[in-house]
């Protein structure tokens, strides 16, 4: 009995050390996980989290570029964009528009390449090569590129419709038709991301559902709505929140194709916050912009998820 307790007291000691030794070898791989994330950290706090702290402040404050006092003036400035006509019958309603056709029309026509790409042909490699494209061309090339092509005296769509003896707009200097030539560039540029992420997710796909609905005759109008979209569902609805986020704070192709022109007709969300920045130099008023924007796009970001969660199922 006695050696059968000096065992057992021996076997606890031996697991103490070995307790500490895992918990040392635990606490070191933390301090080193730590290590790792802690160079990004920093550099997320220093140029992402510290300009936006120092942006809300500066919204409260009367911080105009070429008279910086810095007077705390509280809500003046959030009064005076929100009583902003502009702002409020122009730029909203231009982003939104924006976001709505955008976002529609990208997942229209993503859906339906991801689809015949999907099918496969004999020259489906080119087709995807082709398709993809735009994604690899930086939004301001695509936008001055598509700026020359619908040039009113010299752009390659007037010269086409001149040879069929039709009409030539000038694009740009009409609200509605500069408003088009900004939504058809955007939806240009961001197809092929739908494409992508949708021929995934149809690539991932079960085919048991398929064979049965082949064995049961069914046409491929009802398999597509009945089979294939339900259950890329959690796709669609994550491309399309995250692409109406993005959407939201478009710039560069509204800057370089009309610039908030005609007459600041086309303006939207990002632009307004630019030109009262930097073209009005009014670095508090602009941030005041900054931050009602932020609000409303987190308001219908959360609104648009729970829609697309209730309704398609994104978190099931």
């Amino acid at each position: 009995m006695a050696t059968i307790a000096g065992d057992r007291q021996t076997a606890s000691r031996g697991a103490i050390p070995a307790t500490r030794r895992r918990s040392r070898l635990m606490g070191e791989r933390l301090y080193f996980q730590i290590g790792l994330i802690l160079p990004s950290v920093l550099v997320l706090l220093l140029f992402q989290v510290v300009p936006i702290f120092i942006g809300m402040d500066a919204s409260f404050r009367r911080w105009s570029l070429y008279d910086p006092d810095k007077t705390w003036v509280g809500l003046e400035h959030y009064r005076y964009v929100l009583s902003d006509t502009n702002f409020l019958f122009t730029v909203l309603p231009n982003t939104f528009l924006l976001m709505v056709a955008s976002v529609s029309l990208s997942l229209a026509l993503g859906m339906a390449v991801a689809l015949l790409l999907h099918r496969g042909f004999a020259a489906q490699r080119l087709v995807q090569t082709v398709v993809l494209l735009p994604l690899m061309i930086g939004p301001v090339i695509s936008s001055t590129m598509m700026r020359w092509t619908f040039n009113d005296q010299f752009g390659v769509v007037n010269a086409f419709l001149g040879w069929l003896g039709l009409g030539q707009p000038a694009w740009l200097a009409d609200r509605w038709y500069a408003f088009g030539v900004i939504v058809f560039t955007d939806v240009w540029l961001w197809t092929p991301w739908f494409a992508l992420l949708l021929l995934a997710g149809l690539k991932s796909l079960p085919k048991e559902p398929f064979e049965a609905a082949a064995l049961d005759a069914a046409g491929r109008w009802r398999v597509f709505t009945h089979i294939t979209v339900p259950m890329l569902r959690p796709v669609i609805g994550v491309c399309v929140v995250i692409r109406a986020i993005d959407c939201f704070r478009t710039f560069d192709q509204v800057w370089l194709l009309t610039g908030g022109g005609p007459a600041r007709s086309t303006e939207v969300f990002s632009i307004y916050v630019y030109m009262e920045a930097f073209q009005n130099l009014n670095f508090a008023r602009g941030s005041a912009a900054a931050v009602i924007g932020t609000l409303i796009i987190m308001v219908a970001g959360l609104a648009l998820y729970a829609l697309i969660n209730r309704f398609m199922d994104v978190s099931r």
